[in-house]
């Protein structure tokens, strides 16, 4: 009977591992389903709203109207099975619907960004539009002094810069505000009052309450540091932007040929807003979630007035 019982515990523990891997694999399929579901419902909808689709459709109606007959309909029935059955799947299609998504998204970026610019302050918009025109300067430049008929791909990237400033501009200007609403005296003034309430509280859990306010307290104000300390290095990140632009426009006026442009380092200023956008978004979590805690303890007096 203990031989017996033994084998019967293996034998259920090894079914059980087989009706683990079978559904694990099941799982697995289903979710591979599913994307493929979601990857091909995409191309139909595109195809769906083609203009050739729907000039077919249309064209179909009308012969059933003018013939009197259902036959057109059958038929156009017939051809857009067909066709909703086989264009979805056609590589070139894809390919065309990708490229129009990117485009499409990146002209909802630009017009994103050309409204962000809108809502700047007078002085910030003439900083923005005299950084374009230099970029576009440097477009002319390059071609002029060069005698090349095409732009290199690390000139190009000056496009990309641009919209770092933007993008970088708009954060320095919004935080700028935020250490503006801020009342560091009112933290320093908590602050103080929390310290003498923990050490005059008349029980341990009073204590604790008052210290947990303490150290949220401390945090605040080490975050104010933070954000001047951001402050600081996003501004200086925006005049190395302006200095790098006038730099090449220097340095395309010298040039004779395009070969000489290759020897220009773009990749310095690409990895120096690159670190500088990591620490801004580490920054933004900080604060986000002191200020969320803050107005969860209903200290709103702590809160920016634009957050309150």
């Amino acid at each position: 009977m203990f031989v017996n019982a033994t084998v019967l515990r293996e034998y259920k523990s090894k079914n059980y591992e087989r009706v683990s891997e079978v559904s694990i694999f099941m799982a697995d399929i289903a979710k591979y389903q599913q994307e493929i579901s979601k990857f091909n419902t995409k191309y139909t909808k595109e195809a769906i709203k083609e203009p050739v689709n729907f000039w077919g459709l249309a064209g179909f109606l009308v012969a059933a109207a003018y013939t009197q007959s259902v036959i057109p309909l059958a038929l156009a029935l017939l051809f857009e099975f067909f066709y909703l059955a086989v264009m979805p799947f056609v590589p070139a299609y894809r390919r065309l619907v990708n490229t129009r998504e990117k485009v499409r998204l990146r002209e909802l970026n630009k017009s994103n960004r050309e409204q962000m610019i809108r809502g700047f302050s007078p002085r910030e918009r003439e900083a923005v539009e005299y950084l374009r025109q230099q970029k576009e300067v440097i477009y002319r430049n390059y071609f002029k002094f060069t005698g090349a008929k095409e732009l290199p791909a690390n000139l190009t990237s000056l496009d990309q810069r641009w919209e770092d400033f933007v993008d970088l501009l708009d954060v320095y200007r919004r935080r700028k505000q935020h250490l503006k609403s801020i009342n560091r005296q009112a933290v320093h003034n908590q602050l103080s009052q929390a310290f003498r309430a923990a050490e005059s509280s008349p029980d341990d859990r009073t204590r604790r309450i008052q210290q947990t306010n303490v150290e949220i307290l401390k945090r605040r104000l080490a975050s104010f540091d933070e954000l001047e300390k951001s402050v600081k290095l996003v501004e200086g990140q925006l005049q190395s932007i302006e200095n790098f632009f006038g730099y090449l426009n220097d340095e395309i006026i010298t040039m004779s040929t395009p070969e000489k442009f290759s020897l220009l380092d773009f990749e310095q200023l690409s990895d120096s807003i690159t670190m500088t956008k990591q620490m801004l978004d580490a920054t933004s979590d900080a604060m986000g979630a002191l200020d969320a805690h803050n107005r969860q303890m209903g200290n709103y007096e702590l809160l920016p007035e634009t957050n309150r």
